[in-house]
C-alpha cells in the first residue's frame, strides 16, 4: 500500500511541478518548450525528491537551465506547498535525463536499418 501511495505522490508532485514551470520560470530565462519533467522520485520519508528533466535542443545551455532550475527551488517548492497537501513539502533536487534522447537515437537507427533493409532487398 506504501508503494501505491509513493507512486500516486510522484505522479502527482510530476504534473504539478509541470504546471509550475511555466508559472514561475520565465520565457526570457530559458525555452519552456524544450523543457520537460520526465520523471518524479520521492524518498520513502517523504522529504527529498529528485526530479528528472529532459532538456531538448539545448546542449550548450543545459547546465546554465538547470541551475536556474535549482534557483527557482525554493520558489517551486513553496508554490507546492500552497497546491499540494502533504505532511512533508520535498525538497527537491532537479537532474538532467537523457533518457528520451538515447530512445530518440535509437529509434533513428532502427529506421536507418530498417531503409538499408528495404532498399539492399529491392536490388537484384
Amino acid at each position: 500500500m506504501k508503494a501505491n501511495r509513493i507512486t500516486r505522490i510522484n505522479a502527482l508532485l510530476k504534473r504539478e511541478i509541470g504546471n509550475l514551470l511555466f508559472q514561475i520560470m520565465g520565457e526570457e530565462e530559458f525555452d519552456l518548450s524544450a523543457v520537460t519533467v520526465t520523471q518524479v522520485s520521492v524518498g520513502r520519508d517523504l522529504r527529498d525528491a529528485v526530479v528528472r528533466v529532459s532538456i531538448r535542443d539545448h546542449e550548450a545551455e543545459r547546465g546554465r537551465m538547470l541551475r536556474l532550475l535549482a534557483k527557482r527551488r525554493a520558489e517551486i517548492q513553496a508554490a507546492i506547498n500552497r497546491n499540494v497537501a502533504l505532511k512533508y513539502t520535498p525538497r527537491l533536487q532537479f537532474r538532467l535525463d537523457t533518457s528520451v534522447e538515447k530512445g530518440d537515437r535509437i529509434l533513428g537507427l532502427l529506421a536507418d536499418m530498417e531503409k538499408a533493409s528495404a532498399h539492399g532487398a529491392a536490388e537484384p
